[in-house]
Formats: C-alpha cells, structure tokens, sequence
C-alpha cells in the first residue's frame, strides 16, 4: 500500500467515525458545540491519528480498534490549537488558512470549545469499546494524559511562554519541544500499539524510540517551514515565532543547522524500528512525509 492510499484510507476512516451519531450528538449548547467541530474539522493532515493508526498496523491490530485513540487524540490536539491561538498565548488569527475559534466565534466560546474538547476525549476513551480490555483503555487514558499535562504539552507550552525574549540552550529548546510537540506524538504512536493485548516489551521500546526522533523532527520541521515558506501554504501566520521572539531550531542552530537536526532524527526514527520488518512500513513512510516537506 502507498502511503498516499494508507492517508486517504485512514483519513476517511477517521471522518466516517467522528460522524457517526453517538460521538458528538446534539447538545443544547449548540454554540459551543459548533465551535468544537469547526476546529476538530478546521483541515489538518492529521499526523497523530495517522500515526495511530500505522501504530496499530505495525503490531498487526484491526484498524477498529484504532478509531477510539485516534479521535480522542485528535480532540486533545484541536482542543492545544484553540487554546495556543487566543491572545493569552500566541494571539494568532489564522489556523490552517482559517479564522482562528476565538475569531470565527469569540474569546470566551473558544476556551470553552477546548475545554470541551479535551473532556470529551476522556469521556470517549473511558467508555466501554469492544475489542480492548479494561486494562488496554485504563493504559491509553494514562497515557494520554500524562502527554497533555505538566509533564506533557502543557508542560512543554508553559516553557514556550517562559522563553519569550530570553536567551535559551539546546538543551532547553528541546526539553520544551519534547513536551509540547512530542508529548502528543509519542501518545498516538504508543496507543496505536496499546490496541494489541501483549505487547512486547522491545516493541515497545522500538516505537518508543521512533516517536522520540519523529516527534522533534516534526517541531525542526516546523520551524524550517516558518522561516522559507509563506502564510498561505502555512494556513498560519509566517513568521510568526521570530515575531514573538521566540527561539527556535532555526535562531540556533542557522537554518542548515536545523535542517542537519532533521535529518539526523529521520535517521534516528528509521532505525529504530528495523526490527519490526514490514509491518512498519507505513510508519517509515510517515517519517519520510515530516522530513520532506523540510528539504
């Protein structure tokens, strides 16, 4: 399979699932319900539920089993965006080429979108699925909340802030990153794999290992692309860190200096999961897509 027809595979799944009735039924607040969907189906390419789902893949898991992880993490994802975009944080009027929640509805409406968001992500993964035992869910909620946390992305925003107008390390950049980028990933990829009843203590080293690179790739990836690309393909402000002046891989390391980083965890992520064979393939093609878009 291409990883073109896995993406539209997968992406189609996920939408047919996040339609279904009983996921977001009619609420009497139907505001608040609006400005929930326009920002989980504010476009997106949906790395993290891709990664879940190629997670599960590669440990030989029925993809339906996936479909609870991915929109859950989905929602916490869209839930981090709305509340990233409002003026307390970054103050940013664009996401994906659309008016940020807080334009397209209000202040107020937007935080209560994401709360919203990120409670219904718990709630969903809390309920009863067919296929995962008590202990797999119980296992995928920990996980995913400790990656949304202190020791997570919120952790890892609150260093972001921290940082503005400030001279940091490395070591801190990627302290920060590892939270607030990576947290989220490594979650999809690990309850990806969460879907299959005994998992190998060196399977779940290897994707361990694989969403570490990946997940620092991608926010290098990130940073390259604010400086040499343009708000349009972006669907966010461009420049938009340097306006802030917020350090980033580029401000350290010069842009060849960031753009060696990324392919240095390209190579990291690959050969970390050699050992799984074929079964990963897709995962190696999703680490292929973050790094070029970079080059």
């Amino acid at each position: 399979m291409t990883f073109q027809h896995f993406q539209e595979t997968a992406i189609t799944r996920f939408n047919d699932f996040f339609g279904s009735p009983d996921i977001l039924p009619p609420a009497k607040a139907k505001r608040l319900l609006a400005a929930m969907e326009y920002s989980l189906l504010n476009g997106g390419k949906r790395i993290r539920p891709l990664l879940v789902y190629a997670s599960a893949q590669a440990c030989q898991c029925d993809l339906a089993l996936a479909d609870y992880p991915a929109l859950a993490i989905e929602m916490v994802h869209a839930y981090s965006l709305v509340h990233d975009d409002l003026p307390a944080m970054d103050d940013d009027d664009l996401r994906r080429g659309k008016p940020t929640c807080h334009i397209a509805f209000d202040e107020a409406c937007a935080i209560l979108a994401g709360d919203a968001l990120q409670t219904e992500a718990f709630s969903l993964l809390s309920q009863p699925i067919k296929g995962l035992s008590a202990t797999q869910q119980l296992t995928m909620l920990h996980t995913l909340a400790t990656a949304s946390g202190v020791y997570g992305m919120a952790g890892g925003q609150s260093l972001d802030l921290g940082a503005v107008d400030k001279d940091v390390d490395l070591a801190y950049l990627e302290t920060m990153h590892n939270h607030k980028t990576g947290a989220l990933i490594k979650a999809s990829v690990l309850m990806g794999a969460l879907c299959h009843p005994q998992l190998s203590q060196e399977t779940t080293q290897a994707l361990s290992d694989y969403a570490d690179a990946i997940g620092l790739a991608f926010q290098v990836q990130d940073d390259i692309l604010d400086v040499i690309s343009d708000t349009q393909t972006l669907g966010k402000t461009q420049g938009a860190d340097a306006a802030l002046n917020k350090p980033t891989y580029v401000s350290l390391l010069g842009l060849e200096g960031a753009k060696a980083k990324a392919k240095q965890l390209h190579e990291s992520a690959l050969l970390a999961i050699e050992p799984l064979g074929e079964n990963a393939q897709t995962l190696r093609q999703i680490a292929d897509y973050i790094i070029q878009r970079v080059n």
